[in-house]
């Protein structure tokens, strides 16, 4: 049908000819059905859901591009903010005023700053509020864990509030890690979403042993489902010769799940 929102004439249709197409009546919907359960979620307090201001119903798309606008307006004030808070990134990469040397597991060490580290990791910052760590300006502490490129990457992450572009997929587990045990929150759940998007049948097995390791039960029930729906090309590969020889309690995991989805889909079937 002529669509007077999608269709290339739409400008040139006039009553009784002004309808829409069914795509954009469902999509306006879901538009003006989205703005105003957000509009609930602001309100404070359960009771506040059921007396919201104005039914769903009552909102129409003029009110949904009215909200648009706003967070436009909210996106440039972020983009802002963020472009402001650079200046911290500017600050490791020109080693502004650095006072304290970060060693990884291999290369050089990295020159950071102890205000930076100590409110991005309560971990962080009860390290550098111990005796140990008073003195001297310029004094290090060792990250064995991570190697050079990983601890570029964290530290990159603890400036800029992102994982550079730079760093390679594998770095993300690494990451995961590291916010594990460093505690920081945002980075778990940032590589969360990452290692998420990504998860296929190929890094799979790599997700799980990583997500077995930081017991990120989420990471880790969405790999061992991804394995067991495609065991056979899992099980045959040469990377899984290698998993099992270093993660054998996790290859008794993927048998017994294996198993049991198998037992399942035979019941069902009768």
């Amino acid at each position: 049908m002529d669509c007077c929102i999608c269709s290339p004439l739409a400008s040139l249709y006039r009553p009784p000819r002004n309808t829409i197409c069914h795509s954009c009546y469902e999509g306006a919907k879901c538009i003006i059905s989205f703005f105003s359960e957000s509009s609930s979620d602001r309100e404070v307090g359960a009771s506040a859901k059921i007396h919201c201001s104005k039914p769903i119903s009552s909102k129409g798309i003029a009110d949904a591009f009215k909200r648009l606008k706003e967070m436009k307006e909210k996106e440039i004030e972020i983009n802002e903010k963020l472009g402001f808070l650079e200046g911290f990134g500017a600050a490791l990469r020109e080693e502004l005023h650095t006072d304290i040397i970060i060693k990884p597991g291999n290369g050089p060490s990295i020159p950071a700053h102890r205000a930076i580290l100590a409110a991005r990791s309560q971990v962080f910052k009860n390290i550098l509020a111990s005796d140990e760590c008073k003195a001297p300006v310029e004094e290090e502490i060792s990250l064995p864990e991570l190697t050079h490129d990983e601890l570029k990457s964290l530290l990159h992450f603890l400036y800029h509030g992102y994982v550079s572009e730079e760093a390679s997929e594998k770095h993300y587990y690494s990451l995961l890690v590291a916010a594990d045990k460093y505690d920081i929150p945002y980075l778990r759940k940032y590589c969360e979403r990452h290692i998420l998007r990504s998860l296929e049948p190929s890094n799979a097995l790599d997700v799980l042993e990583v997500s077995d390791s930081c017991q990120n039960m989420l990471l880790k029930e969405q790999a061992m489902d991804i394995l067991v729906k495609n065991a056979e090309s899992v099980v045959f590969s040469t990377n899984y010769n290698d998993f099992a020889l270093k993660n054998a309690h996790l290859c008794v995991e993927i048998t017994r799940e294996l198993l049991v989805r198998t037992k399942d889909s035979k019941i069902e079937a009768l």
